[in-house]
């Protein structure tokens, strides 16, 4: 019997051949059949197509052994003795970094716990880096910073040049969540991908070091009677043809449910250029799906606009104001003296954004996916080679239609108004006729 062991699921995600496999690799004792870039196209392109799960286990730290369950009791009422020290163990998931797999990339952050940020220490923060960063942020509380490859550096300004780019990275991690990350470097296959293994690794173990401090645990890859979200499970199932089978989602009874239209809670990404516009299409992923989704924006009344955002419900007794596009704070419409409308919006509204605002969104497809559950919209079509943010907003699916036909099932209770303005011209004025006197 194995002794306890507690685990936790740390993200590998960076740019294009940042080194992230290689990363895993060094990091890892234990690999999955998906592991290691396995797949005959990924050995053949040279790049991670799919996620990829390995692992490695230490002895777990003493102030996290009390957070364990206590052993089950023997028949005689004492506890039952667990041969083994207590584990921490860290599972893998090495996300692709190509542009065109951004979604197998969101997919893989919504189950993880802690985000490697992978950099090639000799090239900096590229195209693909920064969306990573911008999934962490929206998806992941932690992050680690991996300053790659630094064997690719001249020995005699090595230091100098980690140093260097360590404070750039702190620079760009100023005006995020993640400010204080930690950032480490290391050499995950010095010589690069055709070296033979004959060179250790540099800089793992400390690494492996700061992943101990890792706090979000869960209980996995160890018998159990029962599992819980984030876990990765290994089933033996029989009467199956392998072949037929194809990625899904286990889950309780009435935990998921499937939609055609949803309303979302939404936030732009500052990072993504250009509006977000009603009537627009936009790829919207949901869980692990991704379609293609039509949205209306809303907002609260004027005077509503300051109320305490609500991530978790939404009000159907409450009117609310329909929008053109996203009110951001370089569209934010001015209202002039006479309440004339806001010529960029077409809106009379007062001179500052919403708190809060949402969306009403209709996929173009079903997607099946739990309630509160994680939304990112992005503009997939956009050129994968250009220096921008194809990630355009987030938010939380607050309320699914289920219905086909929502449109005249339930979008009567949705009380959206727009404001309309009548203009009139006075072509001439004519005074009353005096009253007559008798």
């Amino acid at each position: 019997m194995a002794g306890r062991r507690v685990n936790v699921n740390v993200g590998v995600l960076g740019h294009i051949d940042s080194g992230k496999t290689a990363l895993a690799r060094a990091l890892s004792t234990t690999a999955s059949t998906a592991a290691f870039d396995k797949q005959p196209q990924s050995r053949e392109r040279g790049i991670t197509l799919d996620l990829g799960f390995s692992c490695f286990s230490v002895p777990l730290p003493a102030r996290l052994r009390a957070a364990l369950p206590a052993p089950p009791a023997a028949p005689g009422g004492e506890p039952e003795p667990e041969p083994g020290e207590p584990q921490l163990q860290v599972t893998l998931v090495d996300c692709p970094g190509h542009a065109s797999l951004i979604r197998t990339i969101i997919g893989g952050a919504q189950i993880i716990d802690l985000m490697m940020l992978v950099i090639d220490v000799t090239k900096g923060m590229q195209t693909q880096s920064a969306e990573c960063l911008v999934i962490g942020q929206i998806a992941c509380q932690k992050l680690v910073v991996v300053l790659n490859k630094i064997d690719l550096l001249a020995e005699g300004k090595r230091q100098a040049a980690i140093d260097k780019m360590t404070k750039k990275m702190q620079k760009t991690l100023e005006n995020t969540k993640f400010r204080g990350a930690p950032i480490i470097s290391v050499a995950a296959k010095p010589g690069g991908p055709e070296a033979p293994e004959t060179e250790a690794p540099q800089g793992i173990s400390e690494l492996i070091e700061v992943v101990k401090k890792v706090k979000s645990m869960q209980m996995f890859h160890m018998p159990v009677s029962s599992a819980m979200q984030g876990d990765r499970l290994g089933i033996c199932v029989t009467q199956f043809d392998p072949k037929l089978l194809e990625r899904g989602l286990v889950c309780a009874p009435e935990s998921l449910h499937t939609v055609h239209a949803a309303l979302i809670s939404v936030e732009k990404i500052p990072y993504f250029r250009g509006p977000l516009q009603t009537k627009a299409k936009f790829h919207i992923t949901v869980g692990h799906e991704t379609v293609m989704g039509r949205l209306m924006f809303f907002s609260p009344a004027p005077d509503s606009f300051d109320h305490e955002p609500v991530l978790d419900s939404f009000d159907f007794s409450r009117e609310y104001l329909f929008q053109e596009q996203y009110l951001s704070k370089d569209l934010a419409p001015e209202v002039t003296d006479s309440g004339e409308a806001d010529k960029k919006t077409g809106q009379a509204t007062v001179g500052h954004c919403p708190r809060q605002q949402w969306a009403l969104v209709e996929f173009e497809k079903p997607v099946t996916c739990p309630r509160l559950c994680l939304v990112i919209g992005s503009r997939l079509d956009a050129d994968i080679h250009a220096n921008t943010c194809r990630l355009a907003f987030h938010g939380i699916l607050l309320h699914g239609l289920e219905d086909k036909d929502y449109a005249e099932s339930f979008l009567p209770r949705l009380k959206v108004y727009k404001l309309k303005h009548k203009h009139g011209l006075v072509e001439r004025v004519a005074s009353a006729p005096s009253p007559r006197r008798s």
